[in-house]
């Protein structure tokens, strides 16, 4: 009877313990650790071939903004990410002749404040607005194709996109093997914007009148010549001597 009632007791404590342990297990295991922020810098790194886009992303400080963005944006943003051969297809000089604003823009240009697939891209209204947009104007890309092949234009070069390397919102990354430059700072010059030419300055009426004189024919001598005193006095006197003369021969 004893060994009877022990071994009800052992099978009572043997099912509490299957029931508590699943509940103790769950209760002390770690919480899944929260996703960190979005990192635009590590995705382009992860990537490889976008060391110069990086550069520019942070001597503008164009990184440290978009980072910032990225925790608050409802909206998401897209960027079409060149690569270094993209930058090196470059004439000379294209990048580093650009004022530090102008270098700002550049970067915005490569970033739409919406996040987009490339689904999404191919029936989007261009222009599609870019972060250089501002005050002066729209800065804005147009997106055309079909199928799985998607090309964006700034009116100064085109490419296609070839890559996506996140896309997933709120942030899409793409690659492009051109370097996307706007219109508004590599597009031709309008006429007015071109430099004068250089005039000579007008000459005053009056001197052209007085050169011209001066060096054209010669004038006509004044009536009263100071060299012609002398001859007139001389021949005077010669006139009156000869009549005193003939006065006296006369007497």
């Amino acid at each position: 009877m004893a060994s009877t009632s022990l071994l009800l007791i052992l099978l009572t404590l043997t099912s509490t313990l299957f029931v508590l342990t699943p509940q103790t297990q769950a209760q002390t295991a770690p919480a899944p650790a929260p996703a960190g922020p979005l990192n635009l810098t590590g995705i382009l790194d992860k990537a490889g071939q976008y060391t110069t886009f990086i550069r520019l992303l942070n001597e503008t400080q164009q990184i440290t903004q978009l980072q910032s963005q990225l925790n608050s944006t409802t909206e998401g943003f897209s960027v079409f990410a060149p690569t270094d051969n993209a930058f090196q297809n470059l004439k000379a000089g294209t990048i580093n002749d650009l004022t530090d604003d102008q270098k700002v823009k550049l970067i915005l240009y490569h970033v739409t404040p919406k996040y987009y697939t490339l689904t999404q891209l191919l029936t989007v209204s261009n222009p599609v607005r870019t972060q250089a947009s501002g005050s002066e104007g729209s800065w804005g890309l147009n997106f055309t194709g079909q199928g799985n092949q998607v090309n964006v234009s700034s009116g100064v070069v085109t490419t296609q996109i070839n890559n996506a390397l996140r896309q997933q919102f709120p942030l899409a990354v793409y690659q492009v093997d051109k370097v996307l430059l706007p219109s508004e700072l590599f597009g031709a010059k309008s006429p007015a914007s071109a430099p004068a030419p250089k005039t000579s300055a007008p000459t005053p009426s009056g001197e052209n009148s007085d050169h011209n004189s001066t060096s054209g024919a010669p004038s006509s001598p004044s009536t009263n010549q100071p060299g012609d005193a002398p001859g007139r006095n001389m021949g005077l006197g010669l006139v009156v001597g000869l009549g005193l003369i003939c006065t006296g021969a006369l007497f």
